[in-house]
């Protein structure tokens, strides 16, 4: 979908390397410049998954020579991604405004946490940091327990990585329109916040309270997961009555006044609490199997691994094992382009290929 568009990936953390990977996904040609030596993130291995189908090559940007390599292979680019914080890249000499004299079109993404002007733009923070201010964090984990998501995937990938590749492809777009570049500003802050605005209409209704487990999709009996006897969960999100009657008959509960009360708030609690006793009765598969194919809404909460293993995967092959890792293949998917995994590269793998690719250098 991405054939003819080139990206330069500064290497940095995970949002930017992630959105870097999800264009290469869409095929873009993606090159990033890595540092010599080893991964600056802990933890993380010589070849990254979030590198897969890019091409690498190695630079030290604080070498003039490299440097000016580094402007040469701007200077055949579409994009750019970096995720400095503010005013790294200008020092290199590699800012916005360096770049968009060397390439006007040029569309320069930026990923930081707090944004590039804020009172805590050079402040450093990190998933959980960004989404705790933004409001993100706030209607996460049932009543009375801690803040808890799943690391990463609210900041970092939703509020950061996608919302800088969203605003990379509307930059891609404006700059075949009107041949001028634009400077996209990607804060984990601003995007985690912009994804609570489908919550933030059920205030419009009186559906969203500020106090947790008080809210029509975080209080509720039928809007949560629940402990089975093995110790396995079972996720349960029938919002709508029609599927609400479906959960409880399967459950021989559709003639319980109870549960007839679905929106009662005052019922919720002793709700949830027999839902709770009747859950632990049987382990998590056999509870699956009875809701299987059913539209009660009921699913169960599986690993990576139990997941590879479903049959909504054999049908999707949305889980794959490629060069002896686990990984999710792309998403979305196009009618007009059949992806493949590739390979995730060496660090500078590619130095040679892409400087011998390089146009001559200005004698000016």
């Amino acid at each position: 979908m991405l054939n003819g568009i080139r990206i330069i990936e500064v290497e940095g953390l995970g949002p930017g390397p992630f959105a870097a990977m999800l264009l290469a996904d869409m095929g873009a040609d993606v090159i990033t410049i890595h540092r010599k030596g080893s991964a600056i993130t802990p933890g993380m291995p010589e070849r990254s998954l979030l590198d897969r189908g890019k091409r690498s090559i190695a630079l030290d940007l604080k070498d003039p020579q490299e440097l000016e390599i580094a402007k040469r292979l701007i200077a055949t680019a579409d994009a750019l991604i970096e995720g400095f914080r503010p005013g790294v890249m200008e020092k290199l000499g590699l800012g916005p405004e360096d770049c968009h004299q060397i390439n006007p079109k040029l569309v320069y993404g930026r990923m930081t946490g707090w944004g590039q002007q804020s009172p805590l733009s050079n402040t450093a923070g990190h998933d959980l940091n960004y989404i705790a201010l933004s409001g993100a964090l706030s209607y996460a984990s049932p009543p009375g327990q801690p803040p808890l998501t799943p690391a990463t995937l609210v900041g970092d990938i939703g509020g950061g990585a996608l919302y800088l590749s969203a605003g990379l492809l509307a930059g891609l777009l404006n700059a075949q329109c009107t041949g001028k570049g634009t400077v996209v500003d990607a804060a984990i802050y601003d995007g985690s916040a912009h994804m609570m605005n489908l919550l933030m209409s059920l205030r419009q209704t009186g559906n969203l309270s500020d106090t947790r487990g008080e809210s029509l999709l975080d209080g509720p009996h039928w809007s949560r997961t629940y402990t089975c006897a093995d110790g396995g969960f079972i996720s349960v999100q029938c919002l709508e009555p029609k599927f609400y009657g479906c959960f409880l008959d399967i459950l021989g509960l559709g003639d319980d006044a109870e549960f007839a009360r679905q929106y009662d708030q005052a019922a919720w609690p002793g709700l949830t609490e027999r839902l709770s006793k009747i859950f632990a009765e049987k382990p998590r598969d056999e509870w699956a199997a009875l809701f299987q194919d059913t539209d009660a809404c009921v699913a169960p909460v599986l690993s990576p691994q139990e997941a590879l293993d479903h049959r909504m995967n054999t049908a999707r092959q949305t889980w794959i094992d490629h060069d002896e890792t686990r990984q999710a293949a792309a998403a979305p998917r196009f009618s007009t382009y059949d992806w493949h995994p590739r390979s995730s590269p060496k660090r500078g793998e590619h130095t040679d290929e892409i400087l011998n690719d390089l146009p001559p250098a200005s004698s000016g």
